[in-house]
């Protein structure tokens, strides 16, 4: 099973300058996750992570039974949790 150990964080940049960290997975169901945490994420400033739900072409998708929009202000332990019930889907 997934879990947040799993992910490679690598540097996140928004007009070429590095903001914070991104990640993505992709499980063998097609369907797969970016987490991110930067200045402009939800609870990035605070320490948190952000998560969405990527579909099979690796494109953000709001259509899942796993939320309509990103997951913000998530603990490494909720990543898991999401990262997980995306990965049953």
């Amino acid at each position: 099973n997934f879990d947040f150990s799993d992910l490679e964080f690598k540097p996140f940049t928004i007009s070429g300058k590095v903001v914070g960290v991104q990640a993505t997975r992709t499980f063998s169901n097609g369907y797969g996750i970016s987490v991110i945490k930067h200045a402009y994420s939800y609870g990035g400033l605070k320490g948190y992570y952000e998560l969405a739900v990527l579909d099979k072409n690796g494109e953000l998708t709001y259509s899942t039974p796993i939320t309509n929009d990103v997951l913000g202000w998530l603990t490494p332990e909720d990543v898991t949790k999401h990262g997980r019930a995306v990965q049953q889907l």
